[in-house]
């Protein structure tokens, strides 16, 4: 919705699909509430990695301008996982799909579907950004690797913000923020903003929060290549 203002409420359509009811119903609210209703009827809830709802008149996932997304790093998809495997996935899921461990359920690395599809579903000239667990950016091997390498070969990476930690409530993972433009010619831009921001006590867990002037800065660097 921040991206929507941005661009302007008349002037973009938002799409979304969500396995959760509750989060669906959230968004249709706060896009009522946010001058965005003509975007309700695009509000899917439903399992994005097997039944992608969004799709073109000729029946093809539907490409997009812009892609946001924070998706979950750790969720048993393990009931279907073996349904993931067709040759129509071959595409969509370039780099693999992640195996299902023979303990430890919760350390699934699902999140990586999420990357793929996402680089699938931005056209000629899409950008995305997309929240990942920091240790994607340092993997040596694995579908990690091979989707770095996608990323690279096509000049499609624009930047890389390594998070500070706990910067969500609700999970300590160190997290960065993955910057994809399918138009970028330049150079790639890395930041550590991990030593910004205050740490703060929100009901039992430790949030770190980034002030206005932190944000400024990160977004200041990116956009002008330079401290």
């Amino acid at each position: 919705m921040a991206l929507a203002h941005q661009i302007g409420e008349e002037k973009c359509t938002i799409y979304s699909q969500d396995i959760s009811q509750k989060s669906s119903q959230l968004l249709r609210l706060n896009l009522i509430l946010n001058n965005l209703d003509h975007s309700l009827q695009n509000i899917i809830q439903g399992n994005t990695i097997l039944y992608p709802y969004h799709k073109d008149k000729e029946g093809n996932l539907k490409k997009f301008d812009y892609i946001v997304a924070n998706p979950p790093f750790k969720l048993d998809f393990s009931d279907f996982h073996s349904q993931i495997k067709t040759d129509a996935n071959d595409e969509r899921f370039f780099a693999g799909i992640p195996s299902i461990p023979a303990k430890k359920k919760e350390s699934m690395a699902i999140y990586l579907l999420f990357i793929q599809h996402i680089l699938y579903s931005l056209n000629s000239t899409g950008k995305a950004a997309i929240v990942v667990p920091t240790g994607f950016i340092t993997a040596q091997r694995g579908i990690e690797k091979r989707i770095r390498e996608k990323l690279v070969e096509n000049k499609w990476l624009k930047g890389v913000v390594s998070m500070p930690s706990n910067i969500f409530a609700t999970t300590g993972t160190n997290v960065s923020i993955l910057f994809i433009d399918k138009e970028n010619e330049g150079k790639v831009v890395l930041i550590d903003a991990s030593k910004l921001g205050k740490k703060v006590k929100e009901d039992k867990n430790q949030k770190t929060v980034l002030s206005k002037e932190d944000e400024d800065k990160i977004i200041n660097t990116f956009k002008n290549k330079e401290v």
